[in-house]
């Protein structure tokens, strides 16, 4: 099977190689013609210079949202034959795919939206949770290419898939910035930040940032997730959005939102998600490299 490809950065890049290894005839596109090039070194995918190169049954998209989605399907649409599918794999509000499933179906082409959650190292093994949302036909002919790079779930209609993803990722980022409050507060009493997690991760406290991007990622001092800060920003964006619109209780969702977009407007334009946790370190006026214990304070 022809697969077009379009978006290859740190996780769009892996996904494309894990493609063609799988068998797939991958075309690939790019902004960045040096990604282009590289991907085109690997056995089975064939770099192109324009969106237009990417026409096939299957178009696979891994972009930063639903706008720069849409650029790339308003080129290909009267290119791609009946029947042919876009599958959307970045995060984009749940409005935006709607739109662009209505758009396709006049092209008589479906849409899937089925975003994911992993590494760019799992991007490359094929690891990858996919939320696959869209009509049965439509997943049905996405599974092919889905599975291949991780476990698929099917999770609803037509921006399904989208919603889920964006309300992850809030969840994601509350506990990240909670993990961080937490670590702030046990160095300035003089606890370990080693010591903290190996505690945290044995105990009910435990999620993903306390066990991935704490020791993985901050307190290493690297600070190098892969998943930029701005991009976590629009995703709690959505969420926070679908948050007001259920009508619902929403007290961590607009307080992460909040913490969010001050650290975006104080961080680089190209910080990573994890940095967050350094802005918080500034706020705090201390960072989570190790202290000398001190002693608790004695009642009475």
């Amino acid at each position: 099977m022809r697969v077009g490809f379009a978006g290859l950065g740190s996780m769009g890049g892996g996904m494309c190689r894990r493609l063609a290894d799988r068998g797939f005839d991958v075309t690939v596109f790019d902004i960045d013609r040096e990604a282009v090039k590289s991907a085109d070194r690997h056995p089975g995918i064939e770099g192109v210079s324009d969106v237009l190169g990417l026409a096939a049954s299957v178009v696979v998209t891994m972009l930063p949202d639903g706008s720069a989605v849409r650029q790339v399907a308003d080129v290909l649409l009267p290119r791609l034959e009946p029947g042919s599918l876009i599958i959307d794999t970045g995060s984009s509000a749940p409005s935006d795919t709607l739109e662009l499933g209505r758009v396709a179906a006049d092209h008589g082409v479906a849409v899937v939206d089925a975003p994911v959650s992993g590494s760019p190292a799992a991007a490359r093994a094929g690891e990858l949770t996919l939320m696959a949302a869209g009509t049965p036909d439509a997943l049905d002919g996405a599974e092919v290419v889905l599975s291949a790079l991780g476990r698929v779930h099917r999770v609803g209609p037509a921006g399904a898939g989208h919603a889920l993803k964006a309300l992850n990722n809030l969840l994601s980022a509350v506990n990240l910035a909670a993990v961080a409050e937490v670590m702030i507060t046990g160095r300035a009493f003089g606890l370990d930040p080693a010591v903290m997690l190996e505690v945290i991760n044995a105990s009910t406290g435990r999620n993903h940032a306390s066990e991935t991007k704490l020791p993985d990622h901050v307190l290493s001092g690297t600070f190098d997730s892969g998943f930029a800060l701005r991009l976590m920003l629009k995703d709690i964006r959505i969420a926070t959005s679908l948050q007001a619109e259920a009508g619902g209780p929403a007290a961590f969702g607009t307080a992460c939102g909040e913490l969010w977009e001050k650290a975006f407007a104080e961080l680089p334009s190209g910080a990573d998600n994890v940095e967050v946790v350094r802005w918080l370190e500034g706020v705090a006026g201390r960072d989570l490299r190790p202290a000398t214990a001190v002693r608790p304070r004695q009642e009475g």
